[in-house]
């Protein structure tokens, strides 16, 4: 089971981005958390070699890393991709 979950709109962002933003070869998509103490967590997203600490899944093709650490908290989280008039990058929805 992947703890974390893409929409569509986030995964096919990702993908744009491996083709077209000079990725290196062998890096992956990273979703984790920073913190995790009074003031709450904060999720990260980037790319990323995979470590050692790292569970490793596939969405549609594309590696996904998430260290071992950071499972539980990311278990129910979807990442989307928001394009509007204000703003536009990812989301973090906690269900």
């Amino acid at each position: 089971m992947i703890p974390v979950s893409l929409s569509d709109r986030a995964l096919e962002e990702v993908k744009n981005t491996l083709t077209h933003k000079n990725i290196p070869p062998g890096y992956g998509l990273r979703v984790g958390i920073k913190g995790a103490g009074c003031a709450g967590i904060s999720y990260i997203l980037g790319f990323d070699q995979k470590s050692e600490k790292d569970m490793e899944y596939n969405l549609e093709g594309v590696p996904l890393y998430v260290a071992k650490k950071d499972v539980m908290y990311l278990l129910g989280v979807q990442v989307d991709f928001y394009e509007g008039n204000d703003a536009r990058g990812f989301t973090f929805v906690k269900s």
